[in-house]
């Protein structure tokens, strides 16, 4: 009985620390990776660097993304930082 009363409290820290770190993180990065598997041709994108780009064509671990009318190039998925959404 005593060893519980004293284990409890590193098993509610242990708890509280899931549900405020862990569990954010785990569903941030599901997010990431819907995101990055529903990018197409033509979505607009910001990259980790900041630039904004559109997609040109999307590969298996690749994106060939256009940065201005005719400069292609290629990035890897991980280089996405988010969607781009025109703040109008």
């Amino acid at each position: 009985m005593e060893l519980i009363s004293q284990l409890l409290p590193f098993i509610v820290l242990i708890g509280i620390m899931y549900f405020i770190i862990i569990r954010p993180q785990q569903k941030e990065a599901k997010a990431k990776v819907a995101m990055l598997e529903a990018l197409e041709k033509g979505d607009k994108m910001v990259t980790n660097g900041g630039f904004i780009v559109v997609i040109h064509k999307v590969e298996e671990r690749f994106l060939s993304v256009k940065i201005n009318d005719d400069t292609v190039v290629k990035i890897a998925k991980d280089a996405v930082a988010r969607k781009y959404e025109d703040e109008a």
